[in-house]
């Protein structure tokens, strides 16, 4: 995987448009907050039509949804593109989907934007795995301000989590939903594992579909490519009462310990908790004995 092209820094008055790729949306206060919080910044915030559509357990058709993207990545004003809500339907916008545009944008999100990210990635542009709308005025006063200070064109402090020894690698950061990235293996939103630092989340999986979705991993390979692992919150999910199981912290050191990588556990990025802002596909430094995820410089 290289490393990709940054979008400009954003800046007060710039527009930023809207949409809603995945997911119907449900937490109308909590977006009304995102919206006016980016507001509050300075910036133009635009709602795409149909951004509060429902189609099922999605935000309305795949041809709604791609051409919500459509428009925005099309349109010259906008510079930046910010997401309703995960859920699911991301994925099904990348078949037969080309991406074009009238300049490098930024696209914030993550969970099931995780999709996008990644095929974006492949474009040779980097998005950013952050807060969506439905999220955002949740995040404390220092998670807000990395995620500002780097869409704004400053740099972002390094994040501390538990170290697992290992040493330390520097390599492509791409920080993904497991969940998400799992079920893009063999698609072409899937990267070269080659160089990537993988960060990974998630939020509601049982122990043992952690377990199937990273044995998956190791029977493809691409663990074993990687030159480093970051792990996040893996929230609400703690195995099921009176059924014999690992816990998911048992999972992650039985599947992931033996590779010989430097890994960082507890890092303060995933869901339900606090939402650190990782840049997508830019290099990283992941140091295994101090239990340091850093970004480089821009």
């Amino acid at each position: 995987m290289n490393i990709c092209q940054l979008p400009l820094p954003l800046k007060p008055n710039d527009l930023l448009r809207v949409i809603a790729p995945s997911g119907a949306l449900r937490e109308l206060d909590a977006f009304h907050q995102g919206v006016n919080l980016w507001r509050s910044r300075g910036y133009r915030v635009e709602l795409s039509p149909g951004f509060d559509q429902q189609w099922g357990y999605l935000a309305g058709t795949d041809d709604t949804r791609r051409q919500q993207l459509r428009d925005a990545l099309n349109d010259p004003d906008c510079r930046g593109i910010l997401c309703t809500r995960g859920g699911y339907g991301g994925a099904r916008l990348l078949e037969d989907w080309s991406w074009q545009w009238s300049d490098p944008k930024w696209l914030i999100g993550f969970s099931d934007i995780t999709a996008l990210l990644m095929s974006l990635s492949q474009q040779g542009v980097s998005g950013l795995h952050g807060a969506l709308l439905t999220t955002i005025s949740a995040e404390p006063d220092w998670s807000l301000q990395r995620l500002f200070d780097w869409v704004e064109g400053r740099p972002i402090p390094p994040l501390n989590g538990t170290g697992w020894g290992n040493g330390k690698a520097t390599g492509i950061l791409l920080p993904v939903n497991l969940t998400v990235a799992t079920h893009l293996l063999g698609s072409p939103a899937q990267p070269d594992w080659t160089n990537v630092i993988l960060a990974i989340e998630d939020v509601s999986e049982a122990p043992y579909r952690i377990d199937r979705m990273l044995t998956q991993w190791r029977l493809c390979g691409a663990l074993q490519q990687l030159k480093g692992i970051a792990i996040g919150r893996f929230s609400y999910c703690d195995p099921p009462a009176h059924i014999p199981s690992f816990t998911v912290a048992e999972v992650l050191r039985d599947r992931l310990g033996d590779l010989n990588l430097p890994i960082v556990s507890d890092l303060p990025f995933g869901h339900d908790g606090v939402n650190a802002a990782l840049p997508v596909a830019i290099a990283a430094e992941l140091d295994g004995d101090r239990g340091t995820l850093t970004i480089c410089d821009r």
